[in-house]
């Protein structure tokens, strides 16, 4: 397994989700140009899981070529910023569309306290190699410990399956207009 380090320094973590969120459907559908993506990302990144960075739960692995931004029970996006963010960098042919995706986000969010998997990737050069399972089971042990629930919106129908063995379950799906489908998930302590 990875070695697991907490990052203090921001911009690696950034650089790394960026490149690991360049293919996500949801994150392409928001900004499909690419020059518009690499923009506007590390901004939503911020908005959505700039908490991690102030509670020590933005994670990398000891290579630096995965990352996870967790955000601790009572920690949460910042969905006023995300909405402003919205209205002034979206083409206003999803701006409806993302605005609701965040209000059903905000809906089927546990109403209990829990830790929240606001984002995690590799380097698409290290996929394959167990790093992003190594960050994701980290907190997940944390969670046990706790005895605390865990929760993500997943973005990639494709890593269904990686969640789904870490005891996930899909809890609801989050879909508006012509966007691509989120798949909450949630994950008793064990």
């Amino acid at each position: 397994m990875a070695a697991i380090r907490i990052d203090a320094t921001p911009q690696h973590l950034i650089d790394v989700l960026t490149l690991g969120f360049s293919s996500d459907p949801m994150m392409r559908w928001l900004f499909p140009e690419p020059h518009a993506y690499l923009q506007h990302f590390p901004v939503l990144l911020n908005l959505f899981a700039g908490e991690a960075f102030k509670n020590d739960t933005a994670l990398s692995t000891d290579d630096g070529s995965a990352a996870a931004l967790w955000l601790r029970p009572g920690a949460y996006p910042d969905g006023d910023g995300i909405m402003a963010f919205f209205n002034d960098v979206l083409s206003k042919e999803i701006l409806e569309d993302s605005n609701r995706l965040v209000e059903l986000e905000d809906e089927l969010h546990p109403d209990e306290s829990c830790w929240h998997l606001a984002m995690v990737a590799s380097d698409p050069t290290s996929r394959g190699k167990g790093l992003g399972s190594a960050l994701v089971d980290h907190i997940l042990i944390q969670c046990d410990a706790e005895g605390k629930v865990a929760y993500l919106e997943n973005t990639n129908p494709y890593n269904l399956d990686f969640y789904k063995r870490r005891g996930f379950v899909v809890v609801g799906e989050i879909q508006a207009g012509k966007s691509p489908t989120m798949f909450g998930m949630r994950r008793d302590p064990r």
